[in-house]
Formats: structure tokens, sequence, C-alpha cells
């Protein structure tokens, strides 16, 4: 018996505010924080490069499969797979990678959530230091004037030790995420991402000339886009190809239900382009403002996840305008994080309209109520759970802490799994016709497309699966 869906929102108000959004949506701690992490751990250019070309032969691909199912199916993520099924004749057992997503969504914004928190207390920490500045008549000064390297270092682990401030900015981060959600699509989301996503832009841009201008550029564009063919070894190629799928958010049906409040319009070709090509762009452009500062100071590109939260902080302190623009440059994390945790509890939000029937503040109340419960279990992981492992029982995540069990479960098994069944149905189960005339793609590009889904993104997606939860074929 196939299950009753009801439409999930009032749709977008136009196709450029669906871009803005969904740009929003795969634009977050990916592009900002983890690709920088990653290109400077596997040694710039060939990483760099190599994750250009999965972006547009597998992320591409992914990503207007995606925006297709939502938009032929008009709900939530499980109804409009169901949808597109039905159409095609196929199984509505497929609608399974929509639940797979949704609930992988639902995980993922709880754990986003306490580390956006942490961005949350920076901004703080650097907005109170800059009006310190101000008072004092230097607003052009180093940050965090009078502190000890260490000082600054530590206070990632001060944070940390105390429970009670993790849990205030993680609630002050999802309350926001939920109120933003609970207005639903034209008043609360689209909203958002109007405002939030120009602001984002020219922040982006602002740091990263500062960053050519104090910085030292020359060696930043050498480290991105010099590649040395010999770091390209099969670890890097694999962390390329897992940040191509994590950096479109692809796997947790966002842009599947993003797609649903598309109500006019088949060339959804073009639109895929765009956001491929926008958030490749953030992803450059954040290496281009954060590696600068980096060799400038001479720091370690290789500092690996402490980079933004230790190191960068003391590179603004020994900085002209390090005061101001240490504190633009955590706003516009800040900024992107809550671009991307609206898009993640949108999906578990629709699903609870269209699937249960919910009215949009109950769903967005009950999931986003959900994830901050979960997300406090993460945070004590850090400090009086400290020695919980709850996956203990599994060699894989035997040493993990909760929040890393977490981020490692949804990102080595959901993402991957739903990542591939994407690709499987659309390259092998979805209607032809039904896919020609949504998309509007030309008969080569249709055709290029087709065999990239049918064949080269469900190896490769494999690959990441497999690689993820047997590490040691990699030698890792």
């Amino acid at each position: 018996m196939v299950a009753t869906t009801v439409s999930t929102g009032e749709g977008w108000s136009s196709r450029s505010a669906f871009i803005l959004a969904a740009v929003g949506a795969a634009v977050g701690l990916g592009n900002i924080w983890r690709f920088p992490t990653l290109a400077g751990e596997s040694g710039g250019g060939a990483f760099v490069i190599f994750y250009i070309a999965c972006v547009f032969l597998l992320g591409l691909p992914l990503v207007l499969s995606e925006i297709f199912i939502g938009r032929v199916g008009q709900t939530d993520a499980v109804g409009s797979i169901r949808r597109v099924a039905a159409q095609s004749q196929a199984s509505p057992g497929w609608s399974v990678f929509g639940a797979i997503g949704a609930l992988a969504a639902f995980l993922i914004v709880a754990f986003y959530s306490v580390v956006a928190g942490w961005v949350l207390y920076y901004v703080s920490v650097m907005g109170l230091d800059l009006v310190q500045a101000v008072v004092e008549g230097d607003p052009l000064r180093g940050a965090l004037a009078g502190e000890s390297r260490e000082q600054i270092q530590q206070r990632l682990g001060d944070m940390f030790a105390n429970p009670l401030l993790l849990i205030v900015v993680h609630f002050l981060f999802m309350g926001l995420t939920f109120y933003i959600v609970a207005r639903g699509v034209s008043s609360g989301i689209e909203k958002a991402a109007t405002y939030l996503m120009p602001l984002f832009f020219v922040l982006l841009v602002g740091l990263v000339i500062y960053g050519a201008i104090e910085g030292d550029i020359g060696d930043a564009v050498a480290f991105l886009f010099t590649p040395d063919w010999s770091k390209l070894t099969p670890q890097v190629m694999n962390s390329a190809l897992g940040q191509a799928l994590f950096s479109l958010s692809l796997g947790v049906a966002g842009l599947i239900t993003y797609g649903s409040y598309i109500k006019e319009g088949s060339g959804l070709g073009p639109t895929a382009g765009l956001i491929a090509i926008a958030d490749t762009t953030v992803a450059l452009l954040a290496g281009l403002m954060i590696f600068p500062i980096v060799f400038a100071v001479g720091l370690d590109p290789a500092a690996g996840p402490t980079l933004v939260f230790q190191t960068l902080p003391f590179a603004f302190q020994t900085m002209p305008g390090g005061a101001l623009f240490g504190f633009l440059f955590f706003l516009l994390i800040l900024v992107a994080a809550v671009t991307s945790s609206i898009s993640l509890l949108e999906v578990p939000t629709a699903y609870g309209i269209g699937e249960r029937g919910w009215t949009r503040p109950k769903s967005a109340a009950i999931f986003g109520g959900g994830a901050f419960l979960i997300g406090i279990a993460c945070l004590l992981g850090y400090n009086v759970w400290a020695d919980v492992r709850p996956l203990g029982f599994w060699s894989l995540f035997a040493e993990t802490d909760i929040l890393d069990t977490v981020d490692g479960f949804t990102g080595k098994v959901m993402l991957p799994v739903g990542a591939l069944l994407t690709s499987l149905f659309i390259g092998w189960k979805a209607d032809e016709n039904l896919l020609r005339t949504t998309t509007g793609l030309s008969p080569w590009a249709f055709g290029l497309w087709r065999f990239l889904l049918a064949w080269l993104c469900p190896l490769a997606v494999a690959i990441i699966l497999v690689t993820g939860l047997f590490p040691s074929i990699l030698g890792s």
C-alpha cells in the first residue's frame, strides 16, 4: 500500500531564490573548514585538482539527480522518490534511500550544531576583542593582544572542558536553525538565504583580498594549484572523492527536499551546474583565504582540524587588522554553518510534514529538539562522558568519542549508501522520457549524465563506502 503524502511547502519565489538556498545548503563547514584541512594534510595541488575532477564527474551528476527527484516528486524525499518510482514503474522500495538521507540529515545536524556552537563562541571571543581594540583607539591592531600562543591554543581545550558553555552555544545555534525552518520556505529558508548568502560572499571576497595583501598569496597559489603527483596516493584520492560528496551535501536528501519546492520550469541542468560551480569556487576561495595567512606567519598547512580554532587565531594576532579580520573570519564561518544547518533540519522536517501529516512548527520542533538532545550527548563526550565509546564493539569506531562516532557513521556509511542508491536509481530505473523532459538536457549531455550515473558514480561511491569501512585496504 502506498503511503499518502502531502505537499511540504509553498515553493520558491524564483529560480534565483532556489539557487541561493541550494548553494547555501552545499556551502558550509565542509568548504570553509574541512576542505582547507584536507588540502593541507594531502599536500595541496594534486588533491585539489583531483577533487575538482570528482566534483564535476561524480558530484554534478548526483546534484542534478537529487534536484530532478524533488522537482518531479513535489514532496519530502521519501514521497518524492516513491512518486518517481511509480512513474517509472519501479519498486516503491527505492524510497528507502530517502529515509536514509532524512535520518542522516537528522543525525548530522545534531553534531553539526555542536561544532557550529564552537564557531559561535569564537565569534563572541573575537567580537569582544574587536570592541576592546576600538575602545582602546586601535581598531586595526592584531587580535587577542597580550595573550601568549599557549593561551590562544588552550582556549579550545578550556571550552571543551566546560559542558555548560558548550550546551549554551549549542542551544543558541540550534534555536536559530529551528526558528528559520519553522517559519517555512518563503518566510524562513528563502529569506535567510536571500540575506545571508550575499553577506557570505562579501565576507569571503573581502577576506581573500585581505589574505592576498597581508599574507603570502604566491606560496598559497603554488601550494593549491601546483600538483605534486607523487602525493596523489590512494588515500588522498579517496579523501578527494569523499570531500566532493560531503561538500555538495549529497546523500542527505537536502537537494531532493529543496528541489521539491521548484514549482515551474524544466531546465534543471544549468541550475545544477551553477550549484556545483559555486560550491567548488567557495572551497577554492576558502583555500586562498586561509593559506596566504598560514604561509605568511610560517605555520604548518598540514595542522589538521585545529587549523581554524587554534592556528589561525594566533596568525591573526600577528597581522595588521587581525582583530577586525579575525572577527569577520569567524562570522563568515558562522553564516556558512547557518545556511547548511537549515537545509539539514529541513529534510527531516519535510518528512514529518509529508509522511506524518504534522504541521511545520510541530515537525521542526520534534526533529530540532531531538537533534539538540543528541547534540548534548555529543558535546558531553568531550568532558564528562569522555570515556564513552558508543560503537566500541566495532573496531572502526573502537577509539572514537560520541561526536566522532556519529560523524564517522553518517559519513562512512549513510552518505555513501544514499549516494550509491541515488545513482543506481536514476542511472538504471528512472523513466528515460521523464528524465529528458524534466532536466532539459541536450542529447549528448543527457547521454553523458546517464552514463556517469549508471557506471562511474556507483563504482566511485562503492569505493568510498568499502574503503571507509575497511581502511586497511588503503594501508591506513
